[in-house]
């Protein structure tokens, strides 16, 4: 295992996410909007972009409201408080994109954004499955070391 600093840990982390959520997002949506690669693979930049600033001020937001609540446990609600606040955040950003960029209406740009979802689902789950094989939490590597 390769153990990081947290800060390059989370740059390694969401650089490759994206990086391979860009690739694997032009193939979805090439085959959604029956389109090639040169329409599709900005449409996923942009997703992507978005849902990275989105993250950002979406956490900063939530965590100052933990604060603010003192909230020092995040339980099973407010875990999924937190996911669907995120991902309806994330729809109301991307289906206006998905119409003017595809041309297309709004039910077809949601079933776009579901399919995305569904497809982001597993992907992150697998992603991080993966990346935590190969790059191990700094804690974990200094618990070892103790032992």
């Amino acid at each position: 295992m390769i153990t990081l600093s947290p800060l390059k840990r989370r740059f390694i982390y969401v650089t490759s996410f994206e990086i391979i959520a860009i690739i694997l997002s032009t193939l979805i949506l090439m085959k959604l909007s029956h389109s090639d690669a040169a329409e599709s693979l900005p449409i996923a930049v942009m997703m992507s972009m978005a849902a990275v600033i989105w993250n950002f001020i979406y956490n900063t937001v939530f965590e100052a409201w933990e604060r603010r609540r003192q909230i020092v446990r995040r339980t099973l609600w407010i875990r999924s408080a937190h996911a669907f606040g995120f991902e309806g955040g994330l729809v109301l950003i991307c289906l206006p994109l998905y119409m003017i960029w595809y041309d297309v209406g709004l039910v077809k740009a949601f079933m776009m954004e579901v399919a995305l979802l569904l497809f982001f689902l597993v992907y992150t789950f697998t992603f991080t499955l993966i990346f935590d094989k190969i790059f191990s939490l700094p804690y974990q590597h200094e618990s070892a070391s103790a032992s």
